[in-house]
């Protein structure tokens, strides 16, 4: 198994990690609706899913909702 011979100085550990950064991420305003939404990624505006500046799925919000069978997660 590797093992270092010599200690890395702290000097030498930051600037190896100075290039460990997060990058934003790509946000659009979409055309037809005016909403924030991430790059290739669909979204939903009022209930409907939108992907591309098209409406993809209307009255997406009330079809992909599942009715909730115990949500106090009791199991007795």
């Amino acid at each position: 198994m590797a093992h270092p011979k010599r200690r890395t100085s702290s000097a030498v550990r930051d600037k190896r990690r100075t290039h460990y950064k997060l990058t934003p991420k790509a946000v659009t305003l979409c055309p037809n609706t005016g909403e924030l939404h991430l790059r290739h990624k669909a979204y939903v505006v009022d209930g409907d899913l939108y992907h591309n500046g098209q409406l993809a799925i209307k009255n997406y919000a009330k079809t992909n909702a599942a009715p909730a069978a115990d949500a106090t997660g009791d199991d007795e």
